[in-house]
């Protein structure tokens, strides 16, 4: 079969997915249709936002369907007469059944994680929060029960001690396009062979669950170790991010903080009190945690813009602070 004989309708919204359907189109493969989510009002004028998957949809002239409901008939019937062959899904909404059973040859999905791991919302996010030192990418066929369903490829990378979640949504988005269109090259050529997650079983016990990111989520425990809250703050930065509450003898009491870099600090570490802010010179800020301190590089004062501790440091009238 020619890719051009080869009817894709590709399933996404954010921009995580633009680079894999940027790859399938250019590389000449025949995308008749792009489903995603409705426009969004944003903004104080509440002007509507369009998905970045839209938006480069629109860019080449590729039509694009915005269903409220993916049950409702009308939707489901403009989807069938498409008649197309295959669908893929990445980052988009759980799809059902009479959708993701409609093309002849299946439903493909890309998932930021190396399945059977990580099978939930956030996969990214929950390896960098974990301190994992690898991740990847998935293609599997969809199924019944989400993120389930029989592995076609995977592809992994490292993650880098300091590497925070922005820095690797960047890598396996650019991975996730080159697996994507190395998929889509085993079916058009006939060579694609599936295995069941539990082949992998060696690699994964037990696989751990990805919820999605919820505010309190984001709340820092400065009980935890210093690793941990580490870890968290690199695995929420820069969105959504990490925060905490000042509690102060002065003016910036009960004001939230975001934090978005921190450095574990290798000096003595004794007599700590979790939450307690230390200033150290005109341009550090460190924070105990249960078993030592966390230097805190970048944050955001609830009502002003994000900016390096120094600065920081210099418009703050801190005493006796802590966070909790």
């Amino acid at each position: 079969m020619d890719k051009k004989d080869l009817k894709i309708i590709f399933l996404g919204t954010p921009e995580f997915a633009v680079e894999s359907l940027d790859k399938i189109v250019e590389n000449g493969y025949n995308v008749v249709a792009v489903v995603t989510m409705p426009d969004k009002p944003a903004g104080r004028g509440h002007n509507l936002l369009q998905s970045p998957v839209k938006q480069y949809a629109v860019s080449k002239n590729i039509p694009v369907l915005q269903p409220v409901n993916l049950k409702d008939e009308a939707f489901v019937e403009q989807l069938r007469s498409y008649g197309a062959d295959l669908f893929v899904v990445i980052a988009f909404r759980m799809l059902p059944e009479v959708v993701w059973q409609m093309p002849r040859l299946g439903t493909f999905n890309l998932h930021a994680s190396l399945l059977p791991d990580y099978r939930g919302a956030a996969p990214i996010n929950w390896a960098v929060i974990n301190g994992d030192t690898k991740t990847g990418v998935t293609t599997f066929f969809l199924k019944h029960e989400i993120d389930t369903g029989d592995v076609i490829d995977r592809m992994s990378v490292e993650i880098n001690p300091e590497d925070n979640v922005g820095d690797v949504h960047d890598r396996l988005m650019s991975l996730g396009a080159d697996l994507t269109l190395k998929t889509l090259g085993k079916i058009l050529d006939g060579t694609l062979e599936t295995k069941p997650q539990s082949a992998f079983a060696d690699e994964c016990q037990s696989p751990r669950p990805a919820p999605k990111i919820f505010k309190e989520t984001c709340h820092v425990d400065w009980n935890r170790s210093v690793v941990d809250v580490h870890n968290l703050v690199r695995g929420l930065s820069p969105y959504p991010a990490a925060w905490s509450v000042i509690e102060d003898d002065g003016p910036l009491t009960g004001r939230q903080v975001k934090i978005f870099e921190t450095q574990i600090d290798s000096s003595s570490s004794a007599n700590l009190i979790p939450g307690r802010m230390t200033v150290i010179g005109k341009d550090k800020i460190a924070v105990d945690c249960s078993d030592g301190r966390l230097l805190i590089k970048k944050l955001q004062l609830q009502g002003k813009k994000a900016m390096p501790a120094d600065e920081f440091l210099r418009g703050a009238k801190l005493v006796n602070p802590r966070l909790i």
